[in-house]
């Protein structure tokens, strides 16, 4: 069980043309309790409660490894939001840029884009929109309170939010590739007179946040909004 328990593992890659594969090895007891959860999801009873009445017999007639594959899907697509754990003060939750008309279905956009750099279909996201929150992010507008002045110190949920899709995603340090859990850092720090908004921030990932606080590095800013990290000597 501990060498089970050392050997975990989780591969994810996509093939570029619009689906994601993955490979895992993990303990028994994991894989007992994936294989319960999805047989909880293929029920019956459970299709017919989120599906409608009739629905939960088509998981009968279906292959193993695609209504596995289906319940998995569904089971990352119906987890509860407040459930989920914070990555850089927001929720794990996808951010999806798409256009008014084009939400409501009067313009097709080419590709709506995620915080995560990927695309999905204007359909989807009308598809996801159905059971989700929207949270309207006004461009070259004002709708939020994006400026807190010196009176709060952690940028607020609106601003992590802003700055997640100023930056689509990506962390402002020149050559990073991470893209979960952007941390909004201070330009100038808040103890030496720094503002509370957005003008004054920056999307870094952990690891980068932690260096730009390493008094051991000086961080350089670029007209471009990107950073690059330097050791001192």
């Amino acid at each position: 069980e501990q060498a089970a328990a050392r050997s975990m593992y989780l591969k994810v890659w996509d093939d570029g043309d619009g689906s994601t594969y993955g490979s895992f090895k993990m303990p028994h007891l994991g894989g007992a309790a994936l294989r319960k959860i999805l047989a909880a999801v293929m029920a019956a009873k459970h299709q017919n409660a989120t599906k409608g009445a009739g629905t939960g017999h088509l998981t009968a007639v279906r292959t193993g490894p695609e209504a596995q594959g289906q319940a998995f899907y569904e089971l990352l697509m119906r987890f509860p939001k407040n459930k989920l754990p914070k990555l850089g003060g927001l929720n794990a939750t996808l951010l999806v840029t798409i256009s008014e008309a084009s939400l409501m279905g009067r313009l097709e956009q080419a590709g709506t884009i995620l915080d995560t750099g990927d695309r999905i279909s204007s359909a989807l996201a009308r598809q996801l929109a159905c059971e989700a929150g929207i949270l309207p992010v006004v461009l070259n507008g004002k709708s939020e309170v994006l400026d807190l002045g010196r009176e709060q110190r952690l940028h607020s949920q609106a601003q992590r939010i802003a700055i997640t899709l100023r930056q689509h995603g990506q962390c402002a340090t020149e050559g990073c590739d991470r893209t979960t859990g952007l941390h909004a850092h201070h330009i100038r720090e808040w103890s030496k007179g720094g503002r509370t908004d957005l003008a004054n921030a920056i999307g870094l990932c952990h690891w980068h946040h932690m260096r730009a606080h390493d008094t051991a590095y000086d961080m350089t800013h670029h007209p471009n909004g990107s950073v690059t990290f330097h050791r001192r000597i």
